[in-house]
């Protein structure tokens, strides 16, 4: 199938060679983008896809933005914001600022749509973006206090790009299908045209605020259009009736810059490789209960070599349990360094001499895990390998049946370790090392606005983990963007294309 999947791409590449680019996007004003994912709902509250994402951007505003150079959290809606205690955030909004049907935006609209997202009969999809909301007040038309259930200083990565802000007047009125149907916000952009499942077209909005961080878009017209076939978007790219696609594989990657009718640019994302190991034996009396046999594992995987063998682009060898950008990402911690003899010598130490077999599972990058595979067995440990769909390796992990397994996280895009780090080291459910210590230090970050008690709590906290090697965090991943010679666009760590600040060369 691969070899199939392979001939077919390169066959379409040789067909549209010949066919010279329209470049119709720009002599119109109009990008044209292309995308497989079909959206359940362009209402932003009742989708789950990173693609849904990308229109919220476009289409509405939160209070806050986050800066995706400085990572820092700077004023949008909001003109100021404070911290007035620990479950206390204060916005002074700024003056005259209108939706897309002329509604004024102001401290109603923002009480209005804290309140409803709070609400757990309003039915949003991802309650992890607003389950943490207790309440919103107005204090005057043009200052509000979002009230917390608890300490979560990580409020503001959701205030910043999850919680975007609503019409009060309008959405009262049609609710999510009327939004998905015509959507209404204060964004860069204005929808003009919803084809479900198909296509949506934006229009520059002239109205947006002139002096935000999101800056001023300077493209007149984009127009989305849903094509789940991968070669399909490849010939309308290079035959000019698409200007942009993205997550392109590899090796159509290189075929497409080889073209010179395309851009590609590769870029790393937040997402990261790791293998979990059962250190905690909630699966039964297994070797990785020894720290021993988890640092020889850890030893035993070059993954330098399967990065640049496979992975290749913008990714990088990661030795801590989060993302680099994270807020409170320690990297000065225990490193494993390829080292095939010392892994052998920690197995015969931890009484291992001749090795030993474990289950291990996966459930992408078949080809990487093999890789690994090989390494592991080169110093003795075989493994009975799993490969399963990622809902059903999810699910037997939680079952307790799984004491190793290679995996990826990409913290939906937040940048504060909370995201990733927490989730996995506070006895939750992902949680195979169940140390008491990572676990205290963890939710002692989690639950402080301070900054400085947060970095020392979640750097002691990753430095216990890695010098345990409760996992061996493997690589960062990477996404290649492909995009018209015409098109001016920068992508960012984040996995999140920012289509307002694209322009025309």
């Amino acid at each position: 199938m691969k070899k199939f999947l392979a001939a077919s791409a390169l066959a379409s590449l040789a067909l549209v060679s010949a066919i010279p680019a329209a470049h119709a996007g720009k002599a119109d004003d109009t990008l044209n983008i292309v995308w497989e994912r079909e959206l359940e709902n362009v209402d932003s509250y009742f989708n789950t896809a990173r693609e849904g994402i990308i229109v919220t951007r476009l289409t509405w505003d939160g209070l806050l933005y986050r800066d995706p150079k400085t990572m820092d959290y700077v004023p949008l809606i909001a003109k100021s914001f404070k911290w007035v205690d620990d479950t206390t955030l204060e916005f002074e909004l700024r003056e005259g600022l209108t939706f897309h049907n002329g509604e004024e935006l102001d401290a109603d609209d923002v009480v209005f749509t804290y309140n409803w997202v709070a609400n757990p009969d309003s039915g949003v999809k991802t309650q992890r973006n607003v389950n943490w909301i207790k309440e919103a007040k107005k204090l005057d038309k043009y200052k509000v206090q979002v009230m917390l259930k608890e300490p979560f200083p990580a409020a503001l990565e959701f205030v910043s790009g999850s919680v975007p802000i609503y019409p009060q007047d309008y959405y009262s009125k049609v609710g999510p299908d009327g939004m998905g149907q015509n959507p209404v916000g204060s964004g860069p952009y204005k929808i003009t045209e919803v084809e479900p499942g198909k296509k949506i077209v934006w229009e520059k909005f002239d109205e947006n605020m002139k002096d935000g961080p999101k800056g001023t878009p300077t493209i007149g017209k984009i127009v989305q259009r849903t094509i789940p076939e991968r070669n399909t978007q490849i010939a309308e790219l290079l035959s000019g009736r698409a200007d942009w696609m993205w997550r392109v594989p590899a090796d159509q990657a290189d075929r497409l810059k080889s073209s010179g009718k395309v851009q590609i640019v590769n870029e790393e994302t937040f997402r990261i490789g790791y293998i979990t190991m059962d250190a905690a034996g909630i699966t039964g009396d297994t070797p990785l209960k020894n720290p021993l046999v988890r640092k020889a594992i850890s030893h035993a995987i070059d993954r330098n070599a399967i990065v640049e063998a496979l992975v290749r682009g913008k990714s990088q060898v990661v030795n801590s349990a989060c993302f680099p950008s994270q807020f409170g990402c320690e990297s000065d911690v225990t490193k494993y360094a390829y080292d095939p003899a010392k892994a052998k010598a920690l197995l015969a130490e931890a009484g291992y001499p001749d090795g030993f077999t474990i289950d291990f599972y996966a459930y992408r990058n078949r080809d990487y895990a093999e890789a690994m595979l090989n390494f592991l067995s080169e110093v003795g440990i075989k493994a009975n390998f799993g490969y399963l769909k990622y809902a059903a390796l999810r699910d037997k992990i939680r079952s307790k049946e799984v004491p190793m397994a290679f995996m990826t996280w990409g913290s939906y895009s937040i940048n504060d370790v909370s995201a990733i780090t927490s989730h996995f080291f506070t006895h939750g459910k992902d949680d195979l090392a169940l140390d008491p210590k990572v676990k205290e230090l963890l939710q002692k970050g989690d639950t402080t606005v301070d900054s400085a008690v947060r970095k020392q709590a979640y750097s002691e906290a990753l430095k216990l983990i890695a010098e345990q090697a409760y996992w061996l965090p493997l690589w960062s991943y990477n996404t290649n963007y492909a995009f018209s010679n015409d098109v001016d666009f920068t992508p960012t760590s984040d996995e999140i294309p920012r289509f307002f600040t694209a322009s025309w060369k």
